[in-house]
């Protein structure tokens, strides 16, 4: 029987796994795709610090070189059965069972379907992208910028809160780092393409974090990048590719139309399809906003209503990086104070 068994190879199961490896417990990891590191591996560059997010991954990649941590890629979890003598028994898609003290689901998030928006028009017109298709572009081309057109945008428009804080999704909360992500994608466009024009429409702007602030001032003052507060309605083609947007100013209270050559949607985060799974397979529970319900919001964090059952990262709620990896390493101490009482 090991000590703990995480679900999820991302930067919340691996750190977890590090953390308590130092600590002298046995880990194991289940992931699975077939590499570790979750959405990381499909972004550019992180906020504030405009650090590459490879940086990231290789230093993960090399920690578990060091610390000989096991993993098994490819690997889904079916079921988390807990057993009479309080261990749990989890079953993977390899039709292997592995025995342990406890597990930690490091699952992550999903990204909201854009399609589910249809007046967005994401899958029908080509110059519409997401967010993370947006991150794919600057990865492959680092120093030019064109739409899936593949012309040099005079305009692009950026639609903030896709799929969060929509009662016509279903998803009420607030996805959290989606705003600073915008500000950090317009930045990144008028770098590479200075002639472009950038509007970003938000519904309120939630900037929570150390140095996003400054970014969304840099991202004005520097960059000249126009912050819109509106409500986007409705998308239609033009004949030439180009966009034609339907919206509402807010502030002046006036509905307005605006022809851009590229749209933007910024996905929001929603519950991995696991954590149902987790559910109904062992009973954790979970929160309105169906990701995973800590025990105690400020004094048990990463426990959940099953005891040796624990979270890390995104399994919870939307967090950026540095708040997934403190989450994670608040995990393994967690885990450590469990197992030695």
């Amino acid at each position: 029987m090991i000590d703990v068994l995480i679900i999820g190879g991302g930067i919340a199961g691996i750190e977890t796994a590090c953390s308590l490896q130092e600590l002298g417990l046995e880990t194991l990891v289940l992931e699975k795709e077939k590499q570790i590191g979750g959405h990381l591996n499909n972004w550019d560059t992180l906020f504030p610090t405009k650090r590459s997010a490879s940086e990231i991954l290789e230093y993960y990649a090399e920690q578990i070189r060091k610390k000989s941590i096991t993993i098994y890629l490819n690997t889904t979890v079916t079921s988390i059965r807990k057993q009479d003598d309080g261990s749990f028994e989890v079953h993977t898609s390899r039709e292997v069972s592995f025995k342990s003290k406890t597990v930690v689901m490091a699952h992550g998030f999903s990204l909201f379907n854009a399609q589910r928006k249809e007046e967005y028009g994401y899958k029908i017109y080509e110059n519409v992208i997401t967010s993370a298709d947006l991150e794919q572009t600057f990865k492959q081309n680092n120093d030019v910028f064109v739409n899936p057109m593949g012309k040099i945008p005079e305009r692009v428009a950026f639609i903030h809160c896709v799929g969060s804080r929509d009662e016509k999704s279903g998803n009420h909360y607030c996805s959290k780092v989606c705003c600073i992500t915008a500000v950090k994608q317009a930045i990144k466009v008028k770098q590479l393409s200075p002639q472009t024009q950038v509007f970003c429409f938000y519904m309120d702007l939630r900037l929570y974090g150390r140095g996003f602030e400054e970014m969304y001032r840099e991202a004005q003052e520097k960059w000249g990048v126009q912050f819109i507060r509106g409500r986007l309605s409705e998308v239609a083609e033009n004949i030439d590719g180009s966009l034609q947007l339907k919206a509402e100013d807010t502030l002046a209270a006036r509905p307005f139309k605006m022809s851009v050559d590229m749209l933007v949607l910024m996905v929001g985060f929603e519950a991995n399809k696991s954590t149902a799974l987790f559910h109904n397979s062992c009973g954790v529970a979970c929160s309105e906003s169906r990701f995973i319900q800590p025990r105690h919001h400020h004094l048990s964090a990463n426990a959940t209503n099953i005891d040796g059952l624990f979270t890390a990262g995104t399994s919870i709620a939307p967090l950026s990086v540095f708040d997934t990896l403190n989450h994670a390493k608040a995990a393994a101490f967690a885990i450590h104070s469990y197992i030695t009482k």
